[in-house]
């Protein structure tokens, strides 16, 4: 491919549409683009080399997974028991997640209905 100019339109990973799709080039710097706007949602940002952010969900959920697995037992944490922890750990909190979604999921009981409303016209003066 020849040199990049504005308006060309290339691939790169969307942030708000979190895909790779089709971008228009909106600043170039030494010969690359710098930002991009994606020609779907006309969202403006760095260009990404097409390159999908890394997962943060992922490192927290781990920190959290071991933090309760040392409040648990800390001395087993070091033996081979620690496999079994983390599979009861894993269990528990896959309990409560379940546990939460049901709540959320209960059905609400449906609003009253409207009240009827008078009608004030010239009917009611006579």
């Amino acid at each position: 491919m020849g040199e990049i100019r504005l308006g060309d339109i290339i691939d790169d990973f969307c942030v708000k549409c979190k895909r790779i799709m089709n971008h228009s080039v909106v600043s170039i710097l030494n010969g690359e683009p710098a930002k991009v706007r994606c020609r779907t949602c006309h969202n403006d940002h760095d260009y990404r080399h097409e390159q999908a952010p890394p997962p943060k969900v992922d490192a927290r959920k781990q920190a959290l997974f071991n933090e309760v697995l040392t409040k648990v037992a800390p001395e087993a944490a070091e033996d081979e028991d620690v496999e079994e922890l983390e599979v009861e750990a894993e269990a528990e909190v896959e309990a409560e997640v379940e546990a939460e979604a049901e709540v959320e999921a209960e059905p609400k009981p449906p609003p009253p209905p409207p009240k009827a409303k008078k009608k004030a016209g010239k009917a009611a003066k006579k």
